[in-house]
């Protein structure tokens, strides 16, 4: 069973709705216990990253997602849920991150200066790292697309972590990882046949 982990934030349902479209059993919680003994665990998120920083912390879960997410057992972050695997946000007055993995998360410049609308919202190219065997990437299309919503990116320290790019005036990490730890800027549950192809080789990693 995949746990996705509810700590006041995200589109829980989409995603575990996702899952279920390629028969894999995920259940939504807050419960540590469950969260521990899960085969494979998703952390979501969208809003603003304190808030869901917070809402980790508020409910103790915080230490808990960073066992389960350095073990080796499968774990993905989602949109805000990539973002908090880093050690700090610029967002607001900033805000420290979970810290897994080397690196902080910044804001799109200015549309002002980039002529580009902030957030990156809609449809985009992902672009996988060369000679990256990315096992979340089985299967999907030569030239996938993802949908993003997202005012904020990663920049790790370790370029190595970065699995796929994509480009917004600028390029910016679209999936990350290492080892059995994933997670992708992008909605997956929204992406429609390669997104759910993802979720399904995740489920895969579970078994």
């Amino acid at each position: 069973m995949i746990a996705i982990v509810d700590y006041g934030m995200g589109n829980l349902r989409s995603v575990q709705k996702a899952f279920e479209k390629v028969g894999i059993v995920a259940e939504i919680t807050d419960k540590a216990e469950v969260i521990a003994q899960a085969s494979g665990v998703v952390l979501p998120g969208v809003g603003a990253f304190k808030d869901c920083y917070d809402g980790l912390v508020a409910r103790g879960l915080d230490g808990l997602v960073k066992d389960v997410a350095v073990s080796g057992r499968p774990f993905l972050g989602i949109c805000v849920g990539l973002q908090l695997l880093f050690e700090y946000s610029d967002e607001g007055a900033g805000s420290p991150g979970l810290g897994i993995l080397k690196g902080h998360v910044r804001r799109f410049p200015d549309a002002r200066l980039s002529g580009l609308k902030v957030p990156h919202m809609g449809w985009n190219l992902l672009q996988p790292t060369p000679g990256q065997n990315v096992r979340l990437l089985h299967g999907v299309s030569d030239k996938p697309y993802a949908y993003f919503v997202h005012s904020y990116y990663a920049v790790p320290e370790d370029d190595r972590v970065i699995l796929a790019r994509c480009n917004y005036g600028l390029d910016f990490p679209a999936m990350v990882g290492q080892g059995n730890l994933y997670a992708v800027q992008f909605h997956p549950e929204k992406s429609q046949w390669d997104g759910i192809t993802m979720l399904r080789n995740f489920g895969e990693l579970t078994r």
